[in-house]
């Protein structure tokens, strides 16, 4: 039992690093974008649905996530140039 508590928080501390590189990334790229920092009502899930968007449509995406409060998968859903996240575990 032991041994399987150690392996779940292992697995949930490798996410959690994972969606803080995530964000970090995200806001990078939006400032490099934009020119201005993420909008910070922004939730993770949001955040990490963003990723998939393609440069072309990453700002009028984050722009009516904000204002729509879209959920990950209607943003998931409403991107037409797709990216893949392929380096997360």
């Amino acid at each position: 039992m032991l041994l399987g508590l150690v392996a779940l928080f292992a697995r949930m501390f490798a996410l959690k690093a994972q969606d803080r590189a995530a964000r970090a990334e995200e806001k990078l790229r939006y400032y490099i974008l934009a020119g201005k920092a993420l909008p910070a009502e922004l939730r993770m899930g949001q955040i990490l649905a963003l990723r998939f968007a393609g440069d072309d449509e990453y700002l009028a995406l984050v722009e009516r996530a904000v204002s729509e409060k879209l959920s990950a998968d209607e943003i998931k859903k409403a991107i037409k140039n797709w990216r893949g996240d392929y380096h997360r575990i």
